[in-house]
């Protein structure tokens, strides 16, 4: 979840420098792991450009790269941060722990790719960079997959002003702002699927984003908060709207040792969180042991906001559309605005072992919009508190509602200010070094194949989740 214009244009612009690839035998990283680079990883028959084979260093190999070429990099330690501008190529590690793209907490960006389409990567480890593990920025057709990001300074997986993407069988850990994220686009047409996100600020963040934008099948936990899809003015496409969260297990992210931008601290406890973001669909996830809420559809409140929140009618128009569009001089400038989450569905969801409540709809005061005129909706879930009370008679997902909305509201305002004191900058380099991962089956073997796009999922075709093992 970005927080300032700074924030967005230093990780738009960010130190775009190659370190030199350390390759001598003889010397460690601040994890013990030596730097090999030389080679020792299994032998393949794959057409492709070899790393450090071919070419030294993965940035070499990039930059001889050509549309459709496979490059696929040995086991060993690579300091060095990858900008990738030749379309269509794919970045493969023999293996996924072994593989390791080390920024030593002075490089910015693992691999960052820039406007630039169709590009791959799978099958490796970013660890340890001031800004992002793995970052798309201005691109199409992308996807990460058997991605490890973890001790990063602002994301781990993200992708920004993409389209057509997808993020699986990865995982995202230790980043202040959130594991995973996708922002700023509509209709993003993108796919997060079994992916785990823990000891991060926010497991899954999303400013702006959705249209077509699954995340399903996943896991967050021991973060200081979920998934929190949101929205703002200080990122184009707003608000955030229609994402489909479906059958995810959420649960413990409660950390309140994670590292944290401001808005994680202002979220932790509470499992999926839909700040500001509208019309979304959150279905037969299974949500669990949260301090505040287990689902919760509030306002997200922005000070020195750039616009107003548009009108419904607006809810449609593609971000190409809205860059160019000049803000009336009476919305330049008002101050604090309340992003409602306004017709959100909360269907088919376990909710339990919740502090304040297992679901939860509330609003702030201050421009008009009451509760009730939210238009959130709530059927079908498992759970045994809610604010307000009897939520689903309240606001079923059909027919009429009745009852009392002001009997046991959920009151925002002690919640925000029991908000936790931000940790230290540098909190992130401390967190838990993740477990090996599973590793692409078929790195050795498969070629690489141009990605168009990601799969629509069979999201009806998703249960709730088992609980997992103690």
């Amino acid at each position: 979840m970005r927080t300032t214009t700074w924030r967005r244009l230093s990780a738009a612009l960010a130190f775009t420098a190659v370190a030199t690839l350390a390759v001598g035998c003889g010397s460690s990283d601040s994890d013990g792991a030596k730097d090999t680079g030389s080679g020792g990883g299994d032998e393949s028959s794959l057409e492709a450009i070899r790393v450090p084979q071919d070419h030294r260093t993965i940035q070499e190999a990039v930059d001889a790269a050509k549309s459709g070429d496979l490059i696929l990099i040995d086991e060993g330690t690579y300091k060095e941060a990858v900008d990738v501008t030749t379309p269509d190529i794919t970045l493969r590690g023999v293996d996924r722990n072994k593989v390791i793209l080390d920024g030593g907490f002075k490089l910015e960006n693992g691999v960052r790719i820039l406007d630039t389409d169709g590009v791959v990567v799978e099958n490796m480890t970013a660890r340890n960079y001031l800004s992002n593990g793995f970052y798309w920025t201005g691109s199409d057709r992308y996807r990460g997959s058997y991605l490890t990001a973890y001790r990063n300074g602002d994301y781990g997986i993200y992708a920004f002003d993409a389209y057509h993407g997808q993020f699986d069988h990865s995982l995202g850990s230790g980043s202040p702002d959130a594991g995973f994220y996708i922002g700023e686009c509509y209709k993003c047409d993108a796919v997060i699927d079994d992916v785990v996100s823990e000891h991060n600020g926010l497991g899954y963040s999303g400013t702006n984003s959705g249209g077509d934008l699954y995340i399903i099948n996943s896991t967050f936990r021991y973060n200081r908060a979920g998934i929190v899809p949101n929205a703002g003015s200080y990122e184009l496409c707003y608000p955030g709207r229609r994402n489909t969260i479906v059958g995810n297990t959420v649960y413990d992210n409660n950390n309140n040792d994670a590292p944290a931008i401001d808005v994680a601290l202002l979220a932790q406890g509470n499992g999926i969180l839909v700040a500001g973001s509208v019309d979304n669909v959150v279905e037969r996830n299974l949500v669990f042991k949260h301090d505040r809420t287990g689902i919760a559809a509030v306002p997200f409140p922005e000070e020195d906001a750039n616009d107003r929140a548009p009108d419904k009618s607006e809810w449609d128009t593609p971000c190409d559309e809205t860059r160019d569009q000049e803000i009336p001089a009476e919305d330049a400038d008002p101050g604090l605005v309340l992003w409602h989450p306004f017709d959100n569905s909360f269907v088919g969801n376990v909710v339990e072992d919740s502090g304040v409540a297992d679901l939860a709809s509330a609003t702030l005061e201050g421009d008009g919009i009451t509760v009730e005129g939210l238009g959130n909706c709530f059927s079908d879930n498992t759970f045994t508190s809610s604010a307000p009370e009897d939520i689903e008679t309240l606001a079923p997902c059909e027919g009429t509602g009745s009852g009392d909305w002001s009997k046991g509201a959920l009151d925002l305002v002690p919640l925000i200010a029991e908000q936790a004191p931000k940790p230290p900058k540098d909190t992130y380099t401390k967190t838990p070094v993740p477990e090996d991962q599973e590793s692409m089956p078929d790195a050795l073997t498969k070629p690489a194949a141009k990605f168009e796009g990601p799969e629509k999922p069979d999201v009806d075709g998703i249960e709730v989740p088992k609980k997992p093992a103690a």
